[in-house]
């Protein structure tokens, strides 16, 4: 499932939520930078298909592992 980029910025502040993650930590987790995550999260700018699709199997895993809760899941 690939997110509309529109909505883009509200489901990183939600996954953040959810995970107790700081931007930093996230960008981490998913190989990006904080200004990154940032920058997304500011909707400054928007993921590439291969960024937004690190992100979502990101939040597939944090699903699997029972750690985060879709309402697109």
């Amino acid at each position: 499932m690939m997110l509309q980029p529109e909505n883009f910025p509200e489901t990183i502040k939600e996954v953040r939520r959810q995970l107790a993650l700081t931007q930093e930590e996230l960008a981490h987790a998913i190989g990006v930078s904080f200004a990154t995550v940032n920058r997304w999260e500011n909707g400054r700018t928007v993921p590439s298909k291969l960024a937004q699709a690190t992100f979502e199997s990101f939040c597939a895993r944090m699903s699997k592992q029972g750690k985060l809760k879709r309402d697109q899941d």
